[in-house]
């Protein structure tokens, strides 16, 4: 949570002259594109290691063909892998077509084929075994959030008390990715944990508060379901986000409409959603290996 301005602070002294001005209007543009503080802070990242690469030379002046041994260096030299090169094409195209307004200037620089990896998530037995592993209530209603409507970790820490209407059964997920607004169901198993924790930790704006207040941060959510995978005895390289995979894939094996998972998970494309049919068991549990 260290604030943009601080960032640019830090890394000022880094570049050269020539380009601080490339920068900050890089920042200014992105703030007036009402970029995510995430986004703008991936950005100023990947961009930020161009401008110190390029020491006294000016950024303006690259060209197509200066930019594409760049990221041949990335690729060559820093051993970047294709979702990392992506994200330093996005930021740098975005200098380029929205400060500099050169248009189509990236039309033949080609991008790395991203691999295609299936989401990984818990069977709904490793999903209890976590879940009995943590003892801290305020830390088990997190994961059960998680789990129990499909929720990002940015989206469970963004929860505030208002958000969520026991009568409807329903909780209000606010600008979520894409700053788009959706509503999710809330699980009646829930319900009761949730009612003890509010009486017990009284949060006065955000769902969960942090230890000194304000909003509880990612990280902790994140180390908090580590902890709890390593207590229960199972080893799997899965990070917190394989609860919401988990979620849709045990959603569609139930039987629920792959069109009603999309909204759920706030999905912009039905082809994102599609990816869980590939690892759900519904698809392939008719068909017999032909040793059989």
């Amino acid at each position: 949570n260290i604030p943009l301005k601080s960032i640019f602070i830090q890394q000022r002294s880094k570049i050269h002259a020539v380009n601080e001005q490339a920068l900050s209007n890089f920042i200014v543009q992105l703030e007036l594109k009402a970029y995510s503080q995430n986004t703008i802070k991936i950005y100023v990242s990947e961009f930020i290691h161009l401008l110190k690469i390029l020491k006294n030379y000016s950024v303006n002046n690259l060209t197509p063909k200066r930019l594409k041994d760049y990221f041949l260096y990335c690729v060559k030299v820093e051993k970047m892998k294709e979702r990392k090169i992506n994200g330093k094409i996005n930021a740098i195209k975005f200098y380029f077509e929205q400060v500099l307004h050169q248009e189509r200037m990236f039309f033949d620089i080609p991008r790395p084929k991203k691999p295609q990896t299936l989401p990984k998530m818990l069977s709904k037995a490793d999903i209890r075994k976590t879940f009995k592993a943590v003892e801290n209530p305020k830390h088990l209603l997190m994961l059960q959030l998680c789990y129990g409507m499909g929720l990002r970790v940015s989206e469970v820490v963004g929860l505030k008390i208002t958000h969520i209407d026991s009568k409807r059964m329903q909780v209000l997920i606010l600008e979520g990715k894409g700053k788009k607004d959706r509503y999710v169901n809330l699980p009646e198993s829930v319900l009761t944990l949730l009612r003890t924790y509010y009486q017990s930790y009284k949060p006065k704006s955000w769902l969960f508060e942090g230890q000194y207040g304000g909003q509880y941060s990612t990280t902790s959510v994140q180390k908090v379901f580590k902890r709890a995978m390593k207590k229960a005895g199972i080893n799997k390289q899965i990070g917190i986000h394989g609860l919401r995979h988990s979620y849709a894939t045990h959603l569609l094996e139930s039987g629920a409409d792959l069109r009603f998972i999309q909204k759920l998970l706030g999905h912009h494309s039905i082809k994102t959603t599609q990816t869980y049919t590939q690892v759900t068991k519904a698809s392939i549990k008719n068909i017999s290996s032909p040793l059989d």
